[in-house]
């Protein structure tokens, strides 16, 4: 087999990432030695790759700051309509690489870096993913993620512009209203980061905050972690990020600055009445709620507006994103919590609460049990503030992220409130971005689309269904084939190199990379995994198709069963992969510390994707789209964006099984029996026998009995009631990977069948269709030389 070509090799083969000019080159030879000197105060005989590495991000980061700082001074010109997305959770994952794309840098780079003797790759591995989530790709704080330890070349402190936040004191009633004293304070620092558009010199900010103490404030007295540890659920790590999400009070503080520097024609005291014409804040599901309460407290207490007109500003300005259908994912925040530490917040919620279920009452007299559902108070054991009650009250518009989750949010989780105000409700599908998720990632499948169809479709991504006219063109398919193959050879090379467990490159790569949850249902594919190894034992001669299962996500510190997941799949993946009679046929590899860096190396190389939670409880999913995109056919439910994927693609290009939200429900009603499909399905009882007498654990027999007891008696997520079902399609998968001509052919169907899920299409429909804004045309050049940005430089950050 060809050995295949690197990503520098394939980069220097693709237009659509920039042109290598001798000119262009040349500059970044001299800013990366100009760095390495001056800013690193290195030279080649001592600079680590680390170095090199931040030598080349600086070099890079001046391309930006021009397009940055002309970027700012326009829309400080123009006054447009803001958007402000404030959210717990960015998958920053790695910004060189990025960068370098969306300047039309990428070849440049990777031809001055040869130059210079180096390895760009090596270089690019050298950055830290940014810690900058919780779930899926992020960090679930486990343990402490250190990302800033070497530093950020690509944030800028702003310390002219640090906020104070207040906590915990008392509130004092005055002729003016009421007033918040004995405040303890901790100043929030703002650090910015330029996000750069795709080729056309727009750079917009995201603005993170740091939590600082001022020289007045004693850290002692300030006992966060012991307070919330005692009314809370002992986990500090949770708690402290749950303290986190206040900073978004300090973005509040931070937009209205910044309304009234850019408010023009407003003699004299600023008016207000605009606000909701000039800013629109999307709340990223119920993270940053608080953002609603610090609002109002802004415009009552601060700027002195009256209740009526502040809650009407408020809530045109609001709107709120749901993610999630599941009961205990919905935030509930103690009031004892609120009250100590957040007190005049916690007022103006009841106050929120009171005009909210007055209205209630008034529409529906004498229906107790309506004002309860839909209070934003839950009275029931510890009084606690609904937080999703909360949003959907103070926002304009509340959506979901898939049709089917769109509709479930309406129809079972929120349907009280979608009954009062149906017009609030709609949906927004996710969407995904094809310069990460397919230039960056997968170069070779990027120029080959570009070749038959043009490099538009990195702008359009709906013009890949022009890719149905190459579904039977022999070439084509050939290789779209070589380009997952290659993709295969490398990422299982990384797999031997990192897990000292020999790939076979032609075995199925069957994934199934996630935050690890019972509703996602990574049990039921280990329950498959079990079933296969049996099947091999049983006859070892009989024909199989080799598979690599890989699975790969982090569990949240206090979830116990997710944690007990992963030990049994990193057991069963100890006895399949050391037995001699399975061999080469199936490897288990669980991937750990799975972030953005590593689905960029993963999802090139996936032949199947695993999408199988139950149905209702996914709420999209943006790695199915992720995987489709890149050319993995799905084994799934008909669940959250799988849903929509198949009606693009059409279900017989998907591999479909189990049970659909109407069979659930109706499960539910007559009662689900685990045991009767023990009892009845030879296959699964073989499984389960096996785990619970200690197979997979000889030294703890009982190591799994949380897991049986759970998936026997407590199990809200039905697997075995989906288990002869997922075999079946499992079988059919395998039949069909046997045909790889076929294959090919649907893998071709479901690419083309990804235009939908672009990002830009989703935020093209919360611009349209929230936020009330048109995309602003910068039609502005890059500055051509240095000092031109440097003159702008004093006026323009003034205004950020």
């Amino acid at each position: 087999m060809a050995k295949p070509l690197t990503d520098q090799e394939k980069r220097k083969q693709i237009s659509i990432r920039g042109i290598v000019g001798v000119e262009n080159v040349a500059e970044l030879k001299k800013g990366f030695n100009r760095h390495l000197h001056f800013t690193l105060v290195k030279d080649r005989n001592i600079a680590t790759p680390r170095d090199y590495y931040f030598a080349l991000a600086h070099t890079v980061r001046d391309h930006l700051v021009g397009r940055w700082i002309r970027t700012q001074q326009f829309y400080y010109e123009a006054d447009p309509k803001r958007v402000y997305y404030l959210s717990l959770e960015f998958y920053m994952g790695r910004t060189l690489q990025n960068t370098m794309i969306n300047l039309g840098l990428q070849n440049a780079c990777d031809e001055a870096i040869y130059q210079l003797g180096l390895d760009m790759e090596e270089l690019e591995e050298m950055e830290e993913d940014a810690g900058l989530g919780n779930g899926g790709l992020g960090r679930l704080v486990e343990e402490a993620d250190d990302w800033l330890r070497h530093g950020n070349p690509w944030e800028k402190a702003r310390p002219e512009y640090m906020l104070p936040v207040h906590f915990y004191g008392r509130v004092e009633e005055t002729r003016d209203g009421s007033k918040w004293v004995d405040t303890q304070v901790v100043l929030a620092m703002p650090y910015d980061t330029p996000i750069p558009g795709y080729m056309n010199n727009t750079v917009n900010t995201m603005r993170l905050w740091s939590a600082r103490a001022p020289n007045d404030f004693n850290l002692r007295d300030f006992n966060v972690g012991d307070y919330i540890q005692a009314v809370l659920d002992r986990n500090l790590a949770e708690n402290i990020s749950r303290i986190i999400v206040l900073y978004r009070i300090s973005t509040l503080q931070d937009i209205i600055r910044r309304f009234k520097t850019t408010k023009k024609g407003s003699p004299g005291r600023t008016s207000f009445e605009s606000f909701p014409d000039k800013v629109a804040v999307q709340l990223n599901d119920t993270h940053p709620a608080m953002a609603i309460p610090e609002l109002m407290r802004i415009f009552v207490d601060i700027e002195k507006l009256d209740w009526d007109t502040a809650w009407d500003l408020t809530r045109r300005t609001f709107a709120y994103t749901n993610h999630t259908v599941l009961p205990e994912a919905l935030e509930r925040w103690p009031v004892e919590l609120l009250e100590t530490l957040l007190p005049r917040h916690l007022q103006i919620i009841y106050q929120i609460n009171q005009v909210h279920l007055d209205r209630i009452a008034a529409l529906y007299p004498d229906d107790m049990d309506k004002l309860r559902k839909m209070s934003l108070i839950e009275e029931d054991g510890c009084k606690r503030v609904n937080m999703a009650h909360l949003c959907i009250v103070g926002s304009h518009a509340v959506n979901g992220v898939a049709e089917i989750h769109s509709n479930i949010i309406k129809t079972q989780v929120f349907r009280d409130f979608s009954d009062l105000e149906p017009e609030k409700f709609q949906n927004k599908t996710n969407g995904i971005t094809p310069r990460r998720w397919l230039l960056l990632c997968n170069p070779g499948l990027a120029e080959l689309i570009a070749e038959v169809i043009g490099e538009d479709y990195v702008k359009d991504l709906s013009q890949l269904e022009k890719l149905n006219d190459f579904v039977d063109d022999a070439a084509f398919i050939r290789d779209v084939s070589k380009v997952k193959q290659d993709n295969k050879v490398k990422f299982g090379q990384y797999l031997e190199k990192e897990y000292r467990v020999k790939i076979n490159p032609s075995s199925m790569f069957d994934v199934h990379v996630k935050r690890i949850h019972e509703y996602k249902r990574q049990l039921l594919n280990c329950l498959h995994i079990i079933t296969m190894y049996n099947r091999i034992r049983k006859n070892p001669t009989a024909p199989f198709v080799p598979r690599t299962v890989i699975i790969g996500g982090k569990a949240a510190p206090g979830y116990h069963m997710a944690k007990m997941i992963i030990r049994l799949i990193t057991s069963v993946a100890d006895v399949v992969n050391n037995d001699p009679v399975v061999g080469n046929k199936l490897k288990v590899i669980y991937l750990e510390n799975y972030r953005v860096s590593l689905a960029e190396k993963v999802i090139p190389a996936t032949d199947l994707s695993e999408q199988i939670s139950t149905a209702g409880t996914e709420a999209s999913g943006t790695g199915n789209m992720k995987f489709m995109l890149n050319g993995a056919l799905t084994i799934g439910t008909m669940d959250g964006a799988n849903v929509e994927m198949a009606e693009e693609a059409g279900e017989e290009n998907l591999f479909i099984f189990g049970m659909r939200v109407e069979d659930v429900a109706e499960l539910d009603k007559k009662g689900y029996d685990a045991m009767s499909y023990y009892k009845k399905i030879p296959e699964l009882k073989q499984v389960m026998d096996q785990i619970t007498s200690g197979f997979f654990s000889p030294r703890n027999p009982d190591l799994f009995k949380d897991i049986t007891n759970m998936l026997f008696k407590y199990d809200r997520f039905k697997v075995f009631a989906d288990f002869e079902d997922y075999i079946k399609c499992q079988e059919k998968v395998s039949k069909l990977y046997q045909n790889p001509k076929e294959w090919t052919k649907m893998v071709i169907r479901n690419i083309a069948a990804t235009g939908k899920f672009s990002s830009d299409r989703t935020i093209t429909e919360y611009a349209t269709e929230v936020w009330g804004v048109e995309p602003t045309d910068l039609k502005i050049p890059p500055p051509n030389e240095p000092r031109e940005a440097i003159e702008e430089t004093a006026r323009a950050l003034k205004k950020m």
